[in-house]
């Protein structure tokens, strides 16, 4: 099985990107969703994360309280380096657990859909690497929207993230997204269709139902 990033930056489409290729048949492992697992309660994950930012970002439900600790990182880079360090080999490894179920599954090719993948320095590893680009102005106002948050602190998390333009000269396929949904989805049609003609793999039929793809918890 070939396995493909997928990447962008805050609010610039990279979900929406992720779900039209999900619609077409595409498997695709969502480093998120991943980063959700490695801190489910009594994991060693979230152990860590709790010695390290303390025991209030633990919600009364035992689960932890992730948006604050995004709050609280994306506003202290050491802060954020502390969690990288403790997240990033753990996301690697449940990654590639999951490749393999697919891979055991006869899926020919998958997406890892992953905010950091350029940052992480593991481009090659996912090659080609799709990102989806949008202008400042697109995000600041879509962020907006989808998260119910001011201004300043949208643009705080976009400045906090690698710029889109250093992630595109990296890029093997870039989708640009200031235009509607239509277009988007139809730029995502064509971006998987030429990854598919390089890897010399057959087509994903338009719209085709989604793969039910049953990963271990």
């Amino acid at each position: 099985m070939h396995l493909f990033g997928l990447t962008g930056g805050i609010a610039s489409g990279k979900s929406s990107v992720a779900a039209r290729f999900r619609s077409r048949g595409v498997p695709v492992i969502d480093a998120d969703q991943v980063a959700r697992e490695v801190v489910a309660p009594s994991t060693p994950g979230f152990d860590e994360v709790v010695a390290r930012f303390g025991g209030e970002l633990v919600r009364e439900d035992g689960t932890l309280d992730r948006k604050a600790l995004g709050a609280r990182v994306f506003a202290d880079a050491a802060a954020r380096r502390d969690l990288n360090a403790i997240l990033h080999p753990k996301i690697a490894a449940r990654t590639m657990e999951h490749a393999a179920t697919l891979a055991a599954a006869g899926h020919p090719l998958a997406c890892y859909e992953a905010a950091l993948l350029v940052e992480n320095g593991v481009v090659e590893a996912f090659r080609p690497l799709v990102v989806v680009a949008a202008s400042e102005a697109s995000q600041a106002q879509r962020a907006a929207a989808r998260d119910a948050q001011t201004t300043a602190e949208v643009e705080q998390r976009i400045r906090a993230q690698m710029p889109l333009a250093d992630k595109v000269r990296v890029a093997d396929f870039v989708v640009d997204n200031d235009g509607t949904l239509a277009d988007l989805q139809a730029k995502a049609d064509v971006t998987l269709d030429a990854i598919t003609d390089r890897l010399g793999l057959s087509r994903f039929p338009p719209q085709a139902p989604a793969v039910p793809v049953h990963l271990p918890p």
